[in-house]
């Protein structure tokens, strides 16, 4: 099993409405890093961290589960999306996504700033300064003590 973390502005997309919608298709990713992560990375039963940016407080509000293979990402071919890419095919797709199902909202955030402050989390993605890649992998050992101090 694999272990990532997804980014979204709260106001766009929350844990909130990943929990009424029970799953959805994570469209609209426009990033080549990101995109890779997705199709070649993510399998059915990994585990997502759900993340929200530009909230207040940045962090983790949930956990989330890849529940599909990587597929086209269908914003793509729609020209009244804003995700629209003239320049990708349905016979040969730029832009794949998974489904995610939802798992749980944690009771309280793990802020950004706590995940800095915490020895244990050295070296998480997400702490990288510049970086706003909105899907990246989170090691096993992070995983488990994220787990561990948001099941309290």
């Amino acid at each position: 099993m694999n272990y990532w973390l997804v980014k979204s502005e709260g106001d766009c997309y929350s844990i909130a409405d990943l929990k009424r919608d029970k799953r959805t298709a994570w469209t609209g990713i426009r990033n080549y890093q990101a995109r890779n992560f997705m199709r070649d990375g993510m399998k059915k039963g990994d585990l997502v961290l759900f993340y929200h940016s530009q909230s207040e407080p940045s962090g983790i509000y949930g956990l989330a589960k890849v529940v599909s293979e990587p597929h086209p990402d269908e914003t793509a071919f729609d020209k009244k999306d804003e995700h629209y890419d003239p320049k990708s095919k349905r016979e040969a797709p730029t832009w794949m996504c998974v489904d995610l199902q939802y798992v749980k909202t944690y009771k309280e955030p793990l802020s950004l700033a706590d995940i800095k402050r915490d020895t244990k989390l050295e070296g998480m993605w997400v702490t990288r300064k510049g970086d706003r890649l909105s899907v990246q992998p989170v090691s096993e050992k992070h995983f488990k003590w994220i787990e561990k101090l948001l099941s309290k």
